[in-house]
């Protein structure tokens, strides 16, 4: 039927608006924790991105173009953060009380924000790049490309993550169905919206993120070198790589888990995962929006 495609499997549980999906997806006991820890990651993403950004309005050296960047980071993860809030409710309740309506509007504005602000780490490493490097020789990173830089992060984002509601995939009940996201389920035409986001939204800002801080850590090196290696350049070169290293290692636990899931369950949809094992891929994603704020901000030392 025409329902089946668009949900996952639900192992002979109700629906995932209707009840409690325990004891079919997982035991009782695990739901409670799982809010417990989400509602620990809302709170401290609201008191970290939100005083990012009061900050850097507050004080204006803080409004440099890369800061804007920083700022734009900042509301992506408060917005995932304030959208996907709901899905700790639901984990209490153990299914998804907010009706179907609220199922796409949910997941869209989740998935839209995680994409906007993954994107925001690739265009703020490249940014990084443009001003340490200088590739382009005399040209100076202003405000008008920093706010350019910030507005490709919404355009692109809103390309890809409108289609679901527009009828190229949709978006479903997942894991321990009390979130929603993309249909990975159930094959078709998903699968060709699935490779489109692995390409556009993981492959791409993965390789300019590499790229960037790949070329930005050799110009540090070879300025050291120069300077004859200095206690002073050593430390700001071994302050830098710590800091790049962090911020590769924290892009691919947020993302890399995601990716994988999706891309397994796509090309078998009949693989059996835990409900439980195939949500921790979405909380890896979601808790993002604190230590991305922590690691950029508090390590960054521009």
């Amino acid at each position: 039927s025409s329902s089946s495609l668009q949900e996952p499997p639900n192992n002979g549980a109700l629906g995932p608006f209707d009840s409690p999906q325990w004891p079919h997806q997982a035991p009782q006991g695990m739901y409670l924790p799982v809010a417990v820890l989400m509602g620990i990651a809302v709170v401290s993403a609201l008191v970290v991105n939100g005083l990012v950004i009061m900050v850097s309005i507050r004080y204006k050296k803080l409004q440099s173009p890369l800061n804007y960047i920083l700022v734009n980071l900042a509301v992506a993860n408060l917005l995932v953060t304030l959208c996907g809030s709901p899905v700790s409710f639901s984990n209490i309740n153990g299914f998804f009380m907010f009706g179907k309506p609220m199922r796409e509007l949910e997941a869209f504005m989740v998935f839209l924000t995680g994409i906007l602000g993954l994107w925001s780490l690739a265009i703020l490493a490249f940014g990084q790049y443009i001003v340490v490097c200088r590739p382009l020789g005399d040209f100076r990173f202003q405000h008008r490309h920093a706010v350019s830089g910030c507005a490709s992060t919404w355009s692109w984002s809103l390309l890809r993550t409108t289609p679901p509601l527009l009828g190229w995939s949709s978006y479903v009940p997942e894991g321990l169905r009390t979130s929603c996201g993309p249909n990975w389920y159930t094959g078709g035409s998903n699968n060709s919206y699935i490779l489109a986001l692995f390409v556009t939204c993981f492959m791409m800002p993965l390789s300019l993120t590499l790229f960037s801080y790949t070329n930005l850590l050799m110009t540090l090196r070879a300025a050291a070198a120069q300077q004859q290696g200095t206690d002073m350049t050593r430390q700001a070169e071994r302050g830098v790589t710590r800091m790049v290293i962090a911020m590769v290692v924290a892009f691919l636990i947020c993302w890399l888990p995601y990716t994988t899931f999706a891309l397994a369950v796509a090309a078998n949809k009949d693989i059996a995962i835990q409900p439980a094992l195939a949500s921790l891929p979405s909380y890896f994603s979601k808790t993002a929006k604190v230590y991305n704020a922590i690691i950029y901000i508090f390590m960054n030392k521009q």
